[in-house]
């Protein structure tokens, strides 16, 4: 009988067969939050990518798209321009001030060029543009999201990702380009300004050494990182205004993660493009 006991604990509590183990339903583990972003992140291009799929298809709503072109124009240029110069003026002193040291002040235009044009300018067009533009452009998307403007215009057969997202889409990346050169002509202007008046170098031998260390690489390489950076901060966020969900507080909350989401992007695309211009395109030493 102990046996018989001992035989009938091991076959479990669900009465099965002596001697064979229970069966086990696990649950299915829930999703790392990193799975789970970058998931997110292949819808945002999936949606974008079909959003220029129905543009070739169907074409772009002109009208809409100037409308979007001057509202970033608008609201980005002072911001960019504002930011720009003192952060020309920042970069001036930091190597200005060892140019000095070693007594080559007058190679302080050739390394204003590389920061400002190469770096600074379309990381800043990208920042501002997510900040100021895409969270309007979410904004305006998820306030029609929740009053059911979208799911009206679904109903009588407009599709928005052709008339809504297309469009904001083409003007992110038109209207960064743009600002691309501004932001460019706005922090060389603080760097020229800090030179001459601080570190006392004459402006002919600033300008002169343009060429020393930068080419017309450089310059097409800026352009195209801001192209993507604002088809970039387009993308994320439109995905979020479409994608908005639980009244006021959720419109919010989808502003506040596009802005996020887009500097997480941007920061990680320009070092991808970084290393991949420097591995196939040759430098200019002195």
């Amino acid at each position: 009988m102990p046996e018989r006991a001992e035989l009938d604990h091991r076959a479990g509590s669900d009465g099965g067969a002596p001697g064979v183990a229970p069966v086990v339903h696990r649950v299915p583990a829930r999703p790392s939050r990193v799975g789970t972003f970058f998931d997110e992140v292949g819808t945002m291009f999936a949606t974008a990518l079909e959003a220029l799929r129905l543009g070739v298809r169907h074409g772009v709503p002109v009208g809409e798209f100037l409308d979007q072109c001057w509202f970033l124009a608008r609201v980005t240029t002072l911001p960019l321009v504002l930011v720009s110069i003192p952060f020309g003026m920042v970069i001036a002193l930091e190597v200005g001030s060892l140019l000095q040291q070693i007594g080559a002040q007058s190679q302080l235009g050739a390394a204003m060029v590389l920061a400002v044009v190469r770096e600074q300018a379309p990381v800043a067009t990208a920042l501002l543009i997510a900040g100021a533009g895409g969270s309007a452009m979410c904004a305006d998307l998820g306030s029609r999201r929740i009053r059911d403007e979208i799911a009206a215009m679904e109903v009588m057969g407009v599709n928005p990702l052709q008339r809504l997202v297309l469009p904001r889409l083409l003007a992110a990346t038109l209207v960064a380009v743009l600002l691309d050169s501004v932001v460019s002509v706005a922090g060389i202007a603080g760097g020229l300004y800090f030179g001459t008046h601080s570190i006392h170098i004459t402006s002919s031998s600033f300008f002169a050494t343009f060429s020393e260390l930068s080419q017309l690489a450089d310059l097409w390489m800026a352009l195209a990182k801001a192209a993507v950076f604002g088809f970039l901060a387009a993308m994320v966020a439109c995905y979020k205004g479409m994608s908005a969900r639980g009244g006021p507080k959720g419109v919010g909350d989808a502003v506040n993660q596009a802005v996020v989401v887009t500097f997480v992007l941007a920061f990680f695309v320009n070092f991808v493009l970084t290393i991949v211009y420097f591995n196939f395109v040759p430098q200019k030493g002195i």
